[in-house]
């Protein structure tokens, strides 16, 4: 038994010393072709976050006028809101909310009771607009239609 361990012994020695000459081998062919400096392993990030090989101050750069910038939100369409037709799909008195389906579009959209008028009930057509809230389209200024 003990013999057999000694053979996996040298076997394994042979092994890691041909790992060490192929490990060798190829760091003196990296010397040999010369592709070990550091000039060639920096790499750069250009304006349009690529890597390249060319430094900032040899790329050739684009003027850009101050004008051209724009840091704002566009301005709001200062357009007359249009006035869309629905029908009251859901209306709960007891809490003051209601949804109006689109007749157009077929969307749904949210009203609270203090944008609607007194009478307002289920399978009512209005007419309302739309405003924008933090959870989305709002119906605002409901009026009953006949």
């Amino acid at each position: 038994m003990a013999g057999s361990q000694s053979f996996g012994k040298r076997e394994n020695e042979k092994k890691k010393q041909a790992k060490r000459l192929e490990k060798q081998k190829r760091k003196e062919e990296r010397q040999a072709t010369g592709t070990s400096s550091f000039d060639d392993m920096i790499a750069y990030v250009d304006e349009n976050g690529n890597f390249t090989d060319v430094p900032p101050e040899e790329r050739k750069k684009e003027a850009v006028k101050l004008e051209d910038i724009v840091i704002a939100v566009p301005k709001k369409d200062d357009s007359e809101p249009e006035i869309q037709r629905g029908r009251v799909e859901h209306f709960n008195e007891g809490k003051g909310y209601g949804f109006i389906k689109d007749l157009t579009s077929g969307e749904k959209y949210f009203f609270h009771v203090s944008s609607a008028p007194a009478g307002i009930s289920e399978g009512n057509t209005v007419t309302f607009e739309t405003e924008r809230s933090a959870r989305g389209m709002n119906a605002i200024n409901i009026t009953l239609t006949k």
